[in-house]
């Protein structure tokens, strides 16, 4: 879903912010699969890796707002782009970890048994097969989206139900029913541990706020001035509320980044709305052919996604897992995989839109054999 006005004109902020978010994907998945666990956590790059990682759900709430950008969308479309994108997270599993795998000899053990699995056992391939990340939650929550979207009439509808997934994430973390195919539901919707990266509760309600702040934006006559002059207060308030949680109880709040409670994820909230208000600013003056790099990006974001994973893991056939503690070493991968992205990217879109144009052609012809 792109980032537009009512006059069809893309919002370029929105593409910034977004695309930003995309390119530091692959430095911050670099660091946390090649970098040695003392590298990560002591180095300059390190450090400055973690704060990034930090603004990486700026894309869930841009796709929130994209939700308001786009048009009226209907139920049957927001349906169909969900399981797509939910089929497309499956695919990705196969191509990052199976192929690898099967075709290429399999990944190291370190890296099998940092999983908490086996090396060997078969159920490795399920356990990679049904993994889920963002491309899970982004599908499962347009799913839910599409479900619900005739019952959010208005902003606050929007709001309450994010705070609703924000306040009971934790209480609902781990629950399961003991029942082979349900408990994998129950996993993806509040997972707490590692075979599910962005359970929809808590991380729905990023994509919510998106949707809020996309709603008032709508309400105010399509006024960005308005949209991202209240990003800042409503930043920085949930920035010292959730802050001031997790200072009395960090571990509950917090936690861990993937697995979170209601203070981090509001704290992380409030960054991300302060990145996007930032974003907001910085794009009126930067560099055009930085900006078309950034906008590129970002108009691939779903590809880009796909395509950096893929790399990354099929490296780890090349470099190990978790053994690159020289820091240059690692900035040098991190450019090296980037241009292998940009590049199958470019590769893809030049095929399909050859493809694309060969229909358009043999339609074309069809017509006028008809006539």
């Amino acid at each position: 879903m792109e980032a537009k006005t009512k006059n069809n004109k893309r919002v370029e902020a929105i593409d910034f912010v977004r695309g930003v978010s995309v390119l530091l994907m692959i430095p911050v998945h670099v660091m946390i699969v090649y970098s040695t666990m003392d590298t990560w956590n002591t180095s300059m790059l390190g450090k400055i890796i973690q704060v990034a990682e930090k603004g990486t759900p700026m894309f869930l709430v841009v796709m929130g707002l994209s939700f308001v950008f786009s048009g009226n969308l209907s139920m049957k479309k927001i349906l169909i782009r969900g399981i797509r994108i939910l089929m497309l997270g499956y695919l990705l599993n196969l191509m990052r970890f199976i192929i690898p795998m099967v075709v290429f000899g399999g990944f190291p053990e370190d890296f099998i048994k940092a999983n908490g699995l086996t090396p060997g056992d078969p159920k490795n391939y399920i356990f990679y097969t049904l993994l889920g990340d963002i491309l899970q939650l982004a599908g499962i929550s347009l799913i839910i989206m599409g479900i619900i979207i005739k019952v959010i009439k208005n902003k606050y509808a929007a709001l309450i139900l994010a705070l609703i997934i924000m306040l009971t994430s934790r209480a609902v973390s781990g629950f399961r029913f003991d029942i082979i195919g349900i408990d994998y539901i129950c996993d993806l919707l509040w997972a707490k541990t590692y075979n599910v990266y962005f359970p929809v509760f808590p991380w729905m309600s990023f994509i919510l706020i998106g949707l809020f702040f996309g709603m008032w934006y709508k309400e105010q006559n399509y006024d960005l001035r308005f949209m991202f002059g209240k990003m800042l207060p409503y930043g920085l308030g949930m920035l010292l509320f959730g802050g001031g949680l997790c200072y009395i109880n960090y571990e509950y709040h917090f936690g861990d980044y993937y697995h979170l409670g209601p203070g981090g994820t509001i704290v992380l909230m409030g960054i991300n709305l302060l990145l996007i208000w930032f974003g907001n600013i910085i794009v009126k003056h930067i560099n055009p052919k930085v900006f078309s790099v950034i906008k590129y990006a970002s108009k691939n974001v779903t590809s880009f996604y796909f395509i950096q994973w893929v790399v990354i893991y099929w490296g780890i056939l090349f470099f190990g897992y978790s053994q690159q503690s020289h820091q240059l070493k690692i900035l040098a991968i991190i450019v090296v995989f980037t241009l292998i992205t940009f590049t199958v990217l470019w590769f893809k879109n030049i095929i399909q839109e050859a493809i694309k144009q060969k229909r358009v052609e043999e339609l074309n012809e069809k017509q006028i054999a008809i006539k």
